[in-house]
């Protein structure tokens, strides 16, 4: 700096010797002397030597204030661009959106935060306040501007509140936003800085925390949580429980957080069920455990006691929450249906002994009378009386007799759960059953169709499935229309694992508005038929079931019935 001015002050030097010396010799030509026009020229030397070392003088001193005041705006520059490099450190490391809005011109700008949380490009981003209001959400919208521009009019220095903000994709995040006012000397608002915060993991996790604390103090289950462990190894302390809690224990919240759930052992406790409960706590395991507890009067309930352990990320646990229910009415009504099954365990044993004696000692006396009335048919009676009552005898015990063997044959299959399978020709089945009930057949001849090659094999009982189809026929024929030439049709189809065999027929039908639920029943008879006893049906339904399968009926009165059974094929 000082060879600079030193230069300046010899340029000027020369320059003004050089005029000094132009104008010396104009004058000596046409107005001075030349004794006089020298002496004029050292005068003038002299004043442009002095006047060089007052212009260095100023020079120097001009230079030394600029140099001040370049050092002074270097240092402000330096201090502005560190000032913004930690600006974009700090919203970067934020990752926060700042915007600058200049009030009075109305114009605004974002920083790099509104590309990278909110997904707008640079052209897509307005530069006025009307685009940034556009972009909240409608529900929020009037709320957050009236609430601005009350702290704008206020003036006070700080500001936030929370709203929805738009993407460019068109969702929404919910964001805390944060601003400063600045104001000039006249105390006028005319700057807002501010920082959008995105917050929509921590919204979405309060609403998530809000849902389950309603689930909890809501819950009709007693809901408790505790320390993670306990100093002298029992159950840890409470430290939470739901008002389902206090409702069924009748203890309040104040009366039991800081105490142990040991309170609730009683003399009538599960003490094996307790200890697995501390071996759980131990292992830190999930455990369920069943025992009596008991309530703040000391009166006794059944509760079904779970522990479940709470892990943070570091899979440390924190806490314990136990769910517990009521179940007193449960268990009385389990202790009812245990003895309940019991009665019924002894009934069923009593009624198959019953059935036994029934079956079997009845038979030979039985048989014993049949062959005494047989004796009797060879011996001439004359008196019309005793005839009478013989004949009405003879007829009570052959009705007798055919009851025993309706009898056993239920006993047989009630006796037989499990019957053993093989493979059946559906068409052999038939052709027996056809070579059984030949005479009813060739009196009534019945239009039969027969349609067994999707199943020509069936896996299951022969004897049994030859008796529901020969029940099924005999009750078709028997029961007729006298005004319809009747047919019988029998299919077997097969879909997935299961067989499924339609007999159907064009019958008088059975009202089924009146008689479903008795279709099938013991002795249930719907027609006036003298040889009709209502056996056949209930065999059909117990051999199908006693099988692993099923039996439907489709019946309408004077149109006919439909029956459709269904095997595991």
């Amino acid at each position: 700096m000082k060879s600079k001015t030193l230069q300046i002050t010899l340029v000027y030097v020369i320059i003004s010797l050089i005029m000094a010396i132009v104008c010396h010799n104009l004058l000596t030509d046409y107005f001075f002397d030349a004794k006089y026009s020298y002496l004029f020229f050292a005068k003038d030397v002299l004043f442009i030597i002095s006047t060089a070392f007052i212009f260095r003088y100023i020079i120097s001193t001009n230079e030394t204030k600029n140099i001040s005041v370049f050092q002074k705006l270097k240092s402000t520059n330096e201090e502005i661009k560190e000032s913004n490099e930690k600006y974009d450190i700090v919203a970067k490391a934020t990752s926060d959106t700042i915007w600058d809005w200049k009030i009075q011109e109305d114009t605004i700008n974002w920083n790099k935060g509104i590309e990278s949380v909110f997904g707008y490009n640079p052209e897509e981003v307005g530069k006025t306040s009307k685009w940034w209001f556009d972009k909240i959400h409608p529900e929020d919208s009037i709320r957050m501007s009236i609430k601005l521009y009350s702290f704008i009019e206020q003036k006070t220095e700080k500001w936030q509140d929370q709203y929805r903000f738009r993407c460019a994709d068109g969702t929404y995040k919910y964001v805390l936003d944060r601003g400063f006012l600045l104001k000039d000397e006249n105390g006028r608002a005319i700057r807002m800085i501010g920082a959008i915060q995105d917050i929509t993991k921590q919204k979405e996790e309060e609403q998530r925390l809000k849902l389950l604390e309603t689930v909890i103090t809501q819950s009709k289950d007693s809901i408790l949580i505790t320390e993670a462990n306990s100093q002298d190894r029992k159950i840890p302390k409470i430290v939470y429980v739901n008002p389902a809690f206090s409702q069924m224990s009748g203890y309040q919240s104040d009366e039991i957080i800081g105490k142990s759930t040991n309170i609730f052992k009683g003399p009538k406790s599960d003490s094996e069920e307790l200890k697995k409960l501390l071996r759980a706590i131990k292992n830190e395991e999930e455990c369920v455990i069943e025992t009596i507890t008991y309530t703040k009067t000391q009166e006794e309930y059944w509760v079904r006691f779970a522990m479940i352990p709470i892990f943070n990320n570091e899979g440390v646990i924190t806490h314990w929450i136990s769910i517990q229910r009521d179940i007193t009415d449960e268990k009385k009504l389990e202790t009812e249906k245990e003895h309940l099954i019991r009665e019924l365990t002894q009934n069923n044993k009593d009624l198959k002994q019953f059935s036994y004696i029934t079956s079997h000692n009845l038979r030979a006396p039985l048989s014993n009378l049949i062959g005494l009335l047989n004796l009797i048919e060879d011996i001439p009676i004359e008196n019309e009386e005793l005839e009478e009552i013989l004949a009405g005898f003879t007829k009570s015990t052959h009705l007798l007799n055919e009851t025993i063997n309706d009898l056993v044959k239920v006993i047989i299959i009630k006796d037989n759960p499990s019957m053993q399978k093989e493979e059946v020709s559906l068409k052999e089945v038939f052709e027996n059953v056809f070579s059984q009930l030949s005479f009813q057949i060739e009196l009534h001849k019945p239009i039969i169709k027969l349609k067994f090659d999707r199943v020509p094999l069936l896996i299951t009982n022969k004897a049994y499935i030859e008796s529901i189809l020969l029940n099924l026929l005999t009750n078709s024929i028997k029961y007729k229309s006298e005004n319809r030439k009747l047919k019988i049709s029998i299919t077997a189809d097969q879909i997935d694992n299961y067989a499924i065999l339609t007999f159907k027929d064009n019958g008088i039908g059975i009202d089924l508005e009146r008689n479903r639920d008795k279709v099938f029943g013991l002795y249930q008879r719907f027609h006036n038929y003298p040889d009709s006893k209502g056996l056949g049906l209930y065999l059909v339904k117990s051999q199908v079931e006693t099988m692993g399968g099923t039996i439907s009926i489709d019946s309408e009165v004077n149109k006919g019935t439909t029956f459709t059974i269904t095997f595991k094929n």
